[in-house]
């Protein structure tokens, strides 16, 4: 996955200078980004807190981890069945 150039408090906020009836493009033309993007992070943050986003993160990581895990315990498992109907 490929990582933001913005940090969860920029992003933060940019959503909420635009609760306060900022425009988006002057908020995009400020932080160097397309309305696009903004309103990816709207759609994904918008009821958000930035505490709420930071345990998500944390949630993803360790997701990705036990995922990587089980894809090793899987790996080793078939290794052992293959090398047991060699025996």
């Amino acid at each position: 996955m490929k990582k933001s150039k913005f940090t969860e408090t920029q992003i933060f906020t940019a959503i909420k200078a635009h609760k306060v009836h900022r425009k988006v493009e002057e908020i995009c033309w400020e932080m160097e980004m397309t309305p696009t993007t903004f309103y990816k992070w709207k759609q994904r943050y918008g009821g958000m807190e930035a505490s709420e986003v930071k345990k998500l993160k944390e949630l993803q990581e360790e997701n990705s981890r036990l995922k990587r895990m089980f894809a090793d315990e899987l790996v080793h498992e078939a290794l052992k069945d293959a090398v047991a109907k060699k025996l």
